[in-house]
């Protein structure tokens, strides 16, 4: 790992400390533990499970109640927005080109910030799962090679309600939605987990992340029912414009009976 730490700029500490502010009037955040003290100093990834398009407002604004900065790796459409994407590059964000011959080159770019000690949050499933039962699909691969490559240890944070703020649809019909949201205030809970022990994963490179992959997504899924235990099988709110896709849906140790 690289010597240097990276320091977040000044605008990613203020919006940081205004996300909360953002969140309360659309849900009652509640937030679980955190990255343990030991590994603050050095690199660490954060795997996130991906509910809703409200994830990542919501995710800031638990990061900054769990006092941690991260930089998040976000598709490549949201650096393109006029405003948004010159806030992204301006707090150091890193950039994600799925499906492109530039992908690589985010691996590179979190490789980098990992060697300059930083925490690096990531969607390991690559897009708002749809699991019809809304567990954490099968992840790509992405996030278990950055650990091989760069030894960062992996933290699986859950996110559970996000659901009930914001549509799959958004920003498409966001009104009545957002309304209820203000109105009812949903629950919305994050759940730092325990670090994944990747320590007995062996084999070729792609062998290695296969499992690792396996390994993290199942420690997404440990994070995650806590957060669900009424509601492990259906979800309580249903979203209506989210489809479903069994192609990636995964085997679970967790159980799924309510």
């Amino acid at each position: 790992m690289g010597t240097s730490s990276w320091r977040a700029p000044r605008l990613w500490r203020i919006l940081l400390a205004l996300s909360r502010i953002v969140v309360f009037p659309l849900c009652r955040l509640r937030v679980h533990g955190t990255v343990p003290a030991a590994l603050r100093g050095g690199p660490v990834i954060l795997a996130a499970n991906h509910v809703s398009p409200c994830d990542p407002l919501v995710m800031v604004a638990a990061c900054q109640k769990a006092g941690i900065t991260p930089r998040i790796m976000a598709t490549g459409g949201v650096f393109d927005a006029p405003v948004l994407g010159w806030i992204m590059r301006r707090c150091g964000h890193i950039r994600v080109d799925r499906n492109t011959v530039h992908a690589a080159s985010a691996l590179d770019a979190a490789g980098k910030a990992l060697a300059e000690n930083a925490m690096v949050l990531v969607y390991p499933e690559g897009r708002i799962g749809l699991d019809p039962w809304m567990w954490p699909e099968r992840g790509k691969t992405g996030v278990a090679r950055m650990a091989d490559i760069c030894g960062a240890p992996v933290v699986p944070v859950a996110q559970w309600g996000a659901h009930a703020v914001l549509p799959y649809e958004a920003p498409k019909r966001m009104a009545r939605p957002l309304l209820r949201a203000l109105l009812r205030r949903p629950v919305v809970q994050v759940n730092f987990g325990t670090p994944v022990d990747l320590s007995g994963v062996s084999g070729s490179a792609g062998a290695r992340a296969v499992q690792a992959t396996r390994l993290i997504m199942e420690g997404l899924d440990e994070a995650l029912t806590p957060l669900r235990l009424t509601e492990l099988q259906t979800p309580h709110f249903v979203d209506h414009s989210r489809p479903a896709d069994l192609s990636r849906v995964r085997p679970r140790r967790v159980p799924v009976q309510d």
